[in-house]
């Protein structure tokens, strides 16, 4: 959900030349400056590795719920995953600022009681420590979808639908609890320009930095 987001910012921004998604299939849009890589394996990048070097920046979105996950699982598809792509990004691409979306309430000590608040600050620390030219995790909190992102996941998508009407409000009543999609596309955008006073975003950084834009 937060992928579609950052990709409409993107393609929308004057100033991005050239926007490459990585995904399992088409996304569905034309536009010109877009070019998408399709790839099955999320694990190894190998085979498609001419593909990933000549970037300013990455938006690494991917991840799943933990719902109903044990814990190796969860690893599986949130640590090795985020990490198999950003140790070949960082390779190709030292120039690169990684930015990488987590969660409000990841656990950096990665020793506290909640599983995947554990398992997302280890992925974060073990980014932080990648050779990139810089590198900032976001965490946003509740997330307003706009534009027609949609959860991929089945139980977020309906709570999502069910709290639609109440988001607005809430959005508005408490701007540093929620974040829409469409700040958080421009919110990475800024730092993947100028950087942030911060490599962990929380929602009140991520709006900062969206009103020093203004």
């Amino acid at each position: 959900m937060v992928g579609q987001g950052v990709l409409r910012e993107c393609l929308l921004d004057p100033g991005v030349d050239v926007v490459q998604t990585i995904g399992r299939s088409k996304s569905g849009l034309q536009n010109q400056k877009l070019r998408e890589v399709i790839h099955q394996d999320f694990w190894n990048y190998a085979v498609i590795e001419a593909a990933l070097s000549g970037f300013d920046a990455c938006f690494f979105c991917l991840g799943v719920s933990s719902f109903r996950m044990k814990e190796d699982a969860y690893e599986h598809v949130t640590y090795d995953l985020t990490m198999a792509a950003a140790t070949i990004l960082a390779r190709l691409n030292p120039q690169m600022t990684f930015i990488y979306v987590s969660g409000a309430g990841t656990d950096s000590s990665e020793k506290g009681a909640t599983m995947w608040a554990r398992v997302k600050g280890k992925t974060e620390n073990a980014l932080l420590r990648l050779p990139f030219k810089a590198a900032y995790m976001f965490r946003p909190g509740i997330i307003q979808p706009l534009h027609g992102a949609r959860s991929r996941t089945a139980v977020y998508h309906l709570i999502y639908t069910l709290a639609r009407p109440l988001l607005s409000g809430l959005h508005r009543a408490f701007p540093n609890a929620i974040l829409t999609t469409e700040e958080i596309g421009r919110a990475m955008l800024i730092v993947a320009r100028r950087g942030a006073p911060v490599q962990i975003l929380e929602v009140t950084d991520i709006r900062s930095l969206l009103k020093s834009r203004t």
